[in-house]
């Protein structure tokens, strides 16, 4: 019996066991189990932000293979408000949830908001995208929000440094972060949920490692890594996410945050990273481009009038099964809602079938050559 379908699923305490090691690379198959469940690593965290993935709904996400969401607690904090949801029942109820969800606290948003923001050491206040009230949020506020919430891994009140950005500025960021790190850890207390540490610092690598071996010191049951795909090239996100991989701790999950092109899902993989979240896939699915084995496709093109081939030939999901290229098409020129939810359907199943290939392709011992094989087909077809 799985952990899932036993009645203590509940119960159980949060756990990271690594089960298999790609012998080539720092790939590794995972086992994390948190109080509404288990999933095995990699895995991706499609985004909810408001409580929903956008144009999905649970069943559907249950269906494409979907282990555990994403949610935001700044932007459920602004609405419908922690207390609200609490007093439904918490997150999983209040959005018929009940496998693991992480919610992150803000941290980007605040970033995003510059024009809107103002940060000190204290917290953050700034202006509701909402309704323009004036809010102010410290780490401890964020706890107790994402408290009330009742996510399984929550994410502590963080700084991300803009790009390009000066070292100076980027240090003092860290600096912030590790002391906001502190003060959350202190009022989360004892509990079950699992409060993850965020290593900042830009594109500077002993910004970075300083951070890293900070919060480490802090013993947190899992990391992050933040404040990349904000603006740097290719090269230098890759150069500065797989450093911070290799900086923190083999026996705890490694959580890049925000990146979603499979290529990169696939590189970091490779670097021993863990879980990954970004809103790309449904994104990308309501304005018209799928993930396919043969690369992206988009589907507004004319090519796809008249076809009859299902969007990739390989993919298992409800669109590929049930649907022909043609009538996606059709349903995106008449302003068909169902077009949304069937491509982004599509492309969430795609990254998910993704993570599980790249766990079996880890556990034989063939990570190398699935990577290979994968980026292979992506590329000889746009």
């Amino acid at each position: 019996m799985n952990e899932r379908s036993s009645g203590s699923s509940l119960h159980l305490p949060f756990r990271f066991d690594v089960l298999a090691r790609d012998p080539d690379s720092r790939a590794r198959v995972g086992r994390l189990v948190t109080p509404h469940g288990a999933v095995e690593t990699p895995v991706f965290l499609p985004v909810g932000t408001q409580g929903a993935a956008k144009a999905l709904s649970p069943e559907q996400l249950v269906g494409a293979g979907v282990e555990m969401l994403l949610m935001n607690s700044f932007h459920l904090h602004l609405r419908p408000g922690a207390e609200v949801i609490a007093r439904l029942g918490g997150l999983h109820r209040f959005a018929n949830w009940e496998r693991p969800i992480l919610t992150d606290s803000g941290g980007f948003q605040v970033f995003s908001l510059a024009e809107l923001r103002e940060v000190s050491d204290e917290g953050v206040v700034f202006a509701s995208p909402v309704d323009g009230r004036r809010v102010a949020l410290t780490p401890e506020d964020v706890i107790t929000v994402e408290k009330l919430l009742g996510a399984d891994i929550i994410m502590p009140l963080d700084e991300c440094a803009p790009y390009p950005v000066e070292e100076a500025v980027a240090r003092r960021a860290a600096e912030r972060t590790v002391r906001w790190a502190e003060r959350s850890r202190m009022a989360q207390g004892d509990g079950s949920q699992a409060l993850f540490g965020i290593v900042q610092g830009s594109v500077f690598f002993p910004v970075r490692e300083w951070c890293a071996q900070a919060l480490v010191a802090l013993d947190f049951p899992g990391y992050a890594v933040g404040g990349v795909s904000v603006g740097e090239d290719p090269e230098r996100f890759r150069e500065v996410t797989g450093y911070c991989l290799g900086q923190l701790p083999e026996d705890k999950p490694r959580y890049v945050m925000g990146i979603g092109p499979p290529a990169d899902l696939l590189w970091a993989v490779g670097q021993g990273a863990d879980m990954f979240d970004c809103v790309l896939p449904t994104r990308n699915g309501r304005t018209g481009y799928a993930f396919t084995s043969r690369g992206v496709v988009h589907i507004r093109n004319q090519v796809h009038t008249t076809s009859s081939e299902p969007l990739d030939p390989e993919c298992d999901c409800a669109t590929c099964r049930g649907f022909t290229r043609g009538y996606l098409r059709h349903l995106f020129q008449a302003g068909e809602i169902l077009g949304l939810t069937l491509l982004s359907l599509h492309n969430v199943r795609f990254f998910c079938s993704l993570m599980a290939q790249a766990r079996e392709a880890i556990r034989r011992g063939e990570f190398g050559a699935f990577v290979a094989g994968v980026l292979g087909k992506m590329g000889a077809t746009g």
